[in-house]
């Protein structure tokens, strides 16, 4: 059986470990602890949730401690890069946690909020600094922060920085890091444009990986209710009353949506915060601490959300509106069934949506358990059976076919 002790892991970060009560390490960090403990670059392919965070923390925590400053003040040595200020916040305070019992310095930058105390904390000395890229280009084009001495570079959610269009900003940053230096990439999958965007910076890599390209969380019950888009707040105020819901976050796809379903519940009597990108800085730290203290059980969130949020004792995840992209109810969904726990995600579905559901189950190679004791199931919206079906030959042309027609219910993208 491993254990954190076995993984050689200094006195002071067992102790820290220990402290949080953690027991063995995750299959994730007993994969890449060694070889980074060893200073290989690392590519790993693990979604949030599943430990990565302390995977890449720890070690870099032991190299900064048992490595000499090469300079009496504080430089930065150690860069994560991060997709969103909500996971770079996180990120940062789980270097400090990690690092309790030692004489290191984590800061955070990111943008929406004032750069000049984030410089004034640059300026003090740090360590290890977490940043989102488009402040840390800012900072760094003022002058404001030195990357020159960084031995160690994380690029955290990958396929993420893509989808938000972070490519170019990556390799700006990279062209300003030492030629030596230890690289490690995480992404949750690895389409062709991450692969090429790692052996671009990565010099022979081990890989790790804990989960094949977009599977589901095996402890997530994952249920659909058909119904219409009209009664979905019914539908949802109901199960919350109900009593079996403790802590949920409700995804929408747009930021109005989000704004307009928390004004709706507030005046059912159930208390909720949204969080999306319109939202101040300020805003979004005070929704995401008034969920996690439980000030509030109900999160209604953008995609923005769905990925590096990890908060303790979400017993439910809802898709209010099933998402565009399958790829993202696989990492909405991950917002529950964490640490071993079990969790239960919900896709409302109304007639409008039943391509993007068979999409997802396309994609997982599962149907969702179809949910119809609530008073608003709707049999119109249910899509026809695609999975596991038996292809039937296509009917010979008919006079004047001219080719396929477009269907009717294709689901259009919404920004």
């Amino acid at each position: 059986m491993q254990s954190f002790a076995t993984l050689e892991l200094i006195d002071p970060l067992l102790r820290a470990v220990s402290e949080l009560g953690y027991g063995e390490p995750t299959p994730i960090q007993v994969q890449a602890i060694p070889p980074l403990l060893a200073g290989r670059d690392v590519l790993g392919c693990a979604q949030t949730g599943t430990g990565k965070t302390a995977a890449f923390a720890l070690p870099i925590l032991q190299h900064l401690t048992t490595q000499r400053r090469t300079t009496v003040q504080r430089k930065v040595r150690a860069l994560v890069l991060s997709p969103t200020r909500e996971l770079a916040a996180q990120i940062a305070e789980s270097f400090d946690t990690y690092g309790r019992n030692l004489e290191l310095r984590t800061t955070v930058v990111f943008g929406g909020v004032s750069a000049r105390p984030q410089a004034d904390a640059l300026s003090g000395g740090v360590d290890i600094l977490v940043a989102t890229p488009g402040r840390l280009l800012d900072l760094a084009r003022q002058g404001l922060v030195d990357l020159r001495h960084v031995a160690h570079f994380v690029l955290d959610e990958a396929d993420r920085m893509l989808d938000l269009g972070f490519v170019d900003d990556i390799q700006r940053v990279l062209e300003l890091l030492p030629p030596r230096r230890q690289n490690l990439l995480f992404s949750a999958t690895m389409p062709l444009a991450i692969g090429d965007l790692a052996s671009s910076f990565l010099r022979d890599p081990v890989r790790v990986a804990v989960t094949p390209r977009a599977t589901t969380v095996e402890l997530v019950d994952q249920r659909v209710m058909y119904v219409e888009r009209g009664n979905k707040r019914r539908l949802l105020t109901d199960l919350v009353n109900r009593g079996e819901v403790a802590q949920a976050i409700v995804f929408t796809r747009t930021r109005h949506g989000a704004n307009r379903l928390v004004e709706q519940l507030e005046r059912a009597g159930i208390r909720a915060a949204a969080l999306h990108s319109d939202k101040s800085q300020g805003a979004r730290e005070s929704a995401l601490d008034g969920f996690k203290s439980g000030d509030f059980p109900l999160l209604v969130a953008t995609d923005i959300a769905a990925r590096g949020i990890d908060v303790e004792g979400v017993s439910h995840v809802f898709n209010y509106d099933i998402p565009n992209e399958p790829e993202n109810y696989v990492h909405r969904i991950g917002r529950t069934g964490r640490a071993g726990r079990g969790g239960v995600a919900v896709a409302f579905c109304d007639p409008s949506e039943g391509e993007l559901l068979r999409g997802i189950e396309a994609l997982t190679g599962r149907k969702l358990t179809v949910v119809t004791d609530h008073p608003w199931h709707c049999g119109a919206a249910i899509p026809p059976p695609t999975l596991n079906a038996r292809k039937q030959p296509a009917p010979p042309p008919r006079p004047r076919d001219y080719g396929p027609r477009k269907g009717k219910g294709a689901a259009r993208r919404r920004r």
